[in-house]
């Protein structure tokens, strides 16, 4: 395995011997160690029922590990229950790989949901609302229900979701899955603009081009164990850069 180095920021994810099994004797994830720091895009990779899914179900509380410890924003997060529980659920959003949209909704009343449980002025949530949908490309969408979209418009619909209430983690389930290269090319600089806000960005995903050539780090998973801990092969080029520049760069 590719030894790295940890981010020197705030941590937003601290993950510490998780392990998660599921009945009769299945090992969805093993002795998984890692943090991810405030702000960071990290992607999640490894071939389907590496345990990618479930990991990210463990990030937002709708499984609990098997052992180890799990920590948001310096909060146990299996352990947090009441006021604290609903505060810290509004800091995270998802975008789920089966949309789990309310398909008798519309794209505006589907987007909003997140903003309107937070008690957002009705202003702001529809400014927002039309905001996120102009960077999707999906502003003559606004008043069509979701279950009248076709696969890519509600994925993008369901980022939009994740997203809308500016929570500071936001956990995403192979978001180009049903997407063209411009949705792609839309999506990711979305959820570039969510990280350069200071939110933390962790991505589930089969693409191979959405981290190849970037800087972010990059952990592979494969039969729930920690394979590699890397980074795209865009850090050569930034060093390359920097060194030009009398800079160096973070480790990994």
């Amino acid at each position: 395995m590719t030894e790295t180095v940890a981010p020197s920021r705030t941590a937003m994810i601290e993950m510490i011997k998780v392990c998660k099994k599921f009945p009769p004797n299945v090992v969805a994830l093993d002795d998984i160690s890692v943090s991810i720091a405030s702000g960071e895009i990290f992607f999640l990779i490894g071939r389907s029922g590496a345990g990618k899914t479930t990991l990210l179900k463990l990030l937002c509380n709708m499984e609990r590990p098997s052992n180890g410890l799990i920590e948001v924003a310096g909060m146990n997060i299996h352990q947090v229950t009441g006021n604290k529980l609903a505060k810290l659920r509004q800091k995270v959003g998802v975008a789920y790989q089966d949309f789990r949209l309310l398909t008798d909704r519309t794209v505006a009343e589907n987007i909003a949901i997140s903003m309107e449980v937070s008690y957002k002025k009705p202003q702001i949530i529809r400014n927002r609302v039309r905001s996120l949908l102009a960077q999707l490309q999906l502003e003559d969408k606004h008043d069509i229900l979701t279950g009248d979209l076709s696969r890519g418009e509600q994925q993008r619909v369901a980022l939009a979701r994740a997203v809308a209430n500016s929570p500071a983690l936001i956990l995403v389930d192979e978001p180009t899955g049903n997407l063209d290269a411009t949705s792609t090319e839309q999506v990711m600089e979305l959820l570039i603009r969510c990280s350069n806000s200071g939110a933390t960005i962790v991505i589930a995903t089969h693409d191979e081009a959405l981290y190849r050539h970037s800087t972010h780090r990059i952990m592979k998973l494969h039969n729930g164990k920690l394979a590699s801990l890397t980074r795209g092969d865009g850090q050569e080029r930034l060093k390359s850069m920097e060194a030009m520049n009398g800079g160096s760069s973070d480790g990994i």
